[in-house]
């Protein structure tokens, strides 16, 4: 067989290759969790927050002018960025910046540095602090843990790290619900070695998956037991207390 029908028949391989994953990853995008009406009200600016949202993300600062404390939030896999909007909204009113990003075909393993744009707009922050939801906290911990230096601490919501934080002199606050049936709590519990030895865990009694956004229903989660709204009010309160 000559070079170059070797040569053609690898081309073809490879281009069909990338073809089978652009189909799947156009496939996962459609099959998309959307932001509720709640999530899209969040998106209003108010008397105490400004939302900006660009191509990249989705900021949320608050109306005070001195804060020196951000969130960087990667959304869960197949999740609409806009869906994270109550929650961050309610952090943004306790005086810390919240900044959603936007990730290709909505998975944050496409797109880990995706922090690097928010920390170059917003110079000022002197604190930044790492947080993602599912698949999104797993990228925002890897991401973590290449730039431990520059941050302060990671926020994982119903989330493992896969990456040993436990030299990365970072505060690390784990959240999940115990209805939550999404979450493979066999890895939560193997990776939980990762985490430095002062985390704070909270299990949210009553809390699933999904109630960390505004997205409805996710397939094979718990029923929870609290409201949306319930459950992200405890998860702002831990947040909270972490960031004074």
């Amino acid at each position: 067989m000559s070079r170059n029908r070797i040569f053609r028949i690898v081309c073809f391989i490879i281009f069909m290759v990338a073809t089978a994953v652009v189909i799947m990853l156009e496939n996962v995008d459609n099959g998309a969790y959307s932001a509720d009406a709640v999530a899209i009200k969040a998106l209003e600016s108010s008397k105490y927050v400004t939302v900006e949202e660009t191509a990249n993300y989705i900021a949320f600062e608050p109306a005070e002018e001195f804060y020196n404390k951000g969130i960087i939030f990667y959304p869960g896999g197949s999740v609409e960025p806009e869906a994270y909007a109550p929650l961050m909204h309610a952090v943004a009113e306790e005086g810390y910046l919240c900044v959603i990003v936007k990730m290709p075909l909505k998975l944050a393993v496409l797109d880990t540095d995706k922090a690097d744009a928010v920390r170059k707009d917003y110079p000022k922050v002197a604190d930044w602090y790492l947080a993602g939801h599912s698949l999104g906290g797993a990228m925002a911990s890897t991401y973590a843990h290449e730039n431990a230096s520059g941050l302060r601490g990671v926020i994982l919501l119903a989330a493992y790290s896969t990456e040993d934080l436990t030299k990365d002199n970072l505060e690390v606050l784990s959240i999940y619900g115990s209805m939550d049936c999404v979450l493979n709590m066999d890895n939560y519990k193997t990776y939980r070695s990762n985490l430095p030895a002062d985390m704070t865990e909270l299990v949210i009694n009553g809390g699933n998956h999904g109630n960390f956004g505004n997205y409805g229903a996710q397939r094979g989660d718990g029923v929870a037991k609290l409201s949306a709204e319930e459950q992200q009010a405890a998860t702002v309160e831990a947040i909270c207390e972490l960031l004074k």
